[in-house]
Formats: C-alpha cells, sequence, structure tokens
C-alpha cells in the first residue's frame, strides 16, 4: 500500500465499493426479476456479494487496503495505521463509490438514477444484528491478517456469505454500502429514515470488535507450559 499515491488509493476505494454496492443492488433486482421466492432471492443476492468482495480484495487490496468501508476504515485509523485525514478522504470516496454503484445498477436495469427506498429496516432487533455483522467483520480482518493474511479476500468472503443468513438485518455491515442502499427502491433497499440506527450499530460492533481483537491478539506476557518437543533433555 505504501507505494501507491494517495489519489490512487482513494479511486481504489471508491471503485471498489462502487463495484461491490453494483453487485449488490443489481443481483438483488435480477433476483427479484426472476423469482418471487424469498429465500431464492435471498441466496441469489448473497453468492454475488461473498464473490465479488473475493475480487474485489484481492484486486484493490494492494493499493488502497481494500477497507471499501467506514467502520473498517476508522478501525484501521484507531489502530494508528491510517492518519485520520486520509481516513476522511477514504470515508469520502466510499460513500461516493458506493452511491455511483447504486446508480450504475439502476442503469443497468433501466430503472431511475435514484430511487430513496421505501423498505423499513428498524427495531432493535435489527441494530443488534447490524452490531454483530460489523464486529464479526471485524474480526475476522483482523485476526485473518494476524494469521493467514494471504487468506483475507476468501475470509471476508466467506464471512459476509455466512452472515447474510445469520443475522436478521442480512449483514450490512458498511456504513457507506447502507447509505447506497437507501437510494434504491429494491430487494436490497434500506429506508432513509433507517440509516442512523444501522449506521451507528455498525460503528459501535465494529469498535467492539477492534477492543476485543486487539486484546486476544495482543503478544502474550508469559509462556504457558513448555510443550513436550521442547522439554529439556
Amino acid at each position: 500500500m505504501d507505494t501507491f499515491d494517495l489519489s490512487r488509493r482513494l479511486a481504489a476505494e471508491a471503485l471498489g465499493t462502487g463495484v461491490l454496492v453494483a453487485t449488490v443492488v443489481g443481483s438483488g433486482i435480477m433476483a427479484e426479476t426472476l423469482t418471487k421466492d424469498v429465500a431464492l432471492a435471498l441466496l441469489c443476492n448473497t453468492l454475488p456479494t461473498g464473490a465479488i468482495l473475493v475480487v474485489l480484495i484481492t484486486v484493490l487490496g494492494p493499493i488502497s487496503g481494500a477497507h471499501f468501508n467506514p467502520a473498517i476504515t476508522l478501525v484501521f485509523t484507531g489502530k494508528r495505521e491510517l492518519p485520520p485525514q486520509e481516513a476522511l478522504l477514504y470515508v469520502v470516496a466510499q460513500i461516493a463509490g458506493g452511491i455511483a454503484g447504486t446508480m450504475a445498477a439502476h442503469l443497468m436495469f433501466a430503472l431511475p438514477l435514484i430511487d430513496f427506498s421505501m423498505k423499513a429496516r428498524t427495531g432493535g432487533a435489527q441494530w443488534f444484528a447490524e452490531a454483530v455483522a460489523a464486529f464479526g467483520l471485524v474480526a475476522t480482518i483482523l485476526a485473518g491478517i494476524r494469521f493467514q493474511r494471504t487468506a483475507v479476500p476468501w475470509l471476508v468472503g466467506l464471512y459476509i456469505t455466512a452472515a447474510y443468513w445469520f443475522t436478521a438485518s442480512t449483514s450490512f455491515a458498511n456504513p457507506a454500502v447502507a447509505i447506497a442502499r437507501s437510494l434504491t427502491n429494491t430487494f436490497s433497499g434500506i429506508r432513509p429514515v433507517d440509516l442512523p440506527g444501522f449506521i451507528l450499530a455498525e460503528l459501535a460492533g465494529a469498535f467492539a470488535g477492534m477492543v476485543l481483537m486487539n486484546w486476544m491478539l495482543g503478544r502474550p506476557k508469559a509462556r504457558g507450559p513448555v510443550p513436550i518437543a521442547e522439554t529439556p533433555r
């Protein structure tokens, strides 16, 4: 990441978030067009999202770190791995890219560029689900970087694929994506009025994930029992 200047990193963040949102929104529209079975439509929305995350993190990660998510950017800022000024620009790029992604999906399906969602997604269960989703995403990323960095694209893609189904909210886990999804009155939409609850829950879950993983992954101060293979003879 150090070999790419800020403008290229911001472009990668905008592009990655845009393609991610276009995939989420576009696959949702396609699913609604092809089936009236809600469970099948959700599956059709889930698989492309998980797949595109693997692709985007693999190809854009070396450029910008492949955050594509203000909550993740704030986590790395909290870990002092990204300066606050750059973090703010990352977030702006992510939100702008996400909005462009919604517009691109609408264009592909001959829909109005912007169509504010009327799909209600609110309440304590939904907010808690979003906190859980963001918590798990941060834990997956931080532990993946520590133990299996090359597998992070697959870990994130698989986590989101699973979280679509085990969270009541279908795991937005991303404030920029949530904002972009408020601009589509299709399968993946969320009412603009419901955004504050989702975004606050996502940020809270991400912060909790960072705190726990910082402690859990910290270097142990003392060793446990000496393994048999290391016992002095």
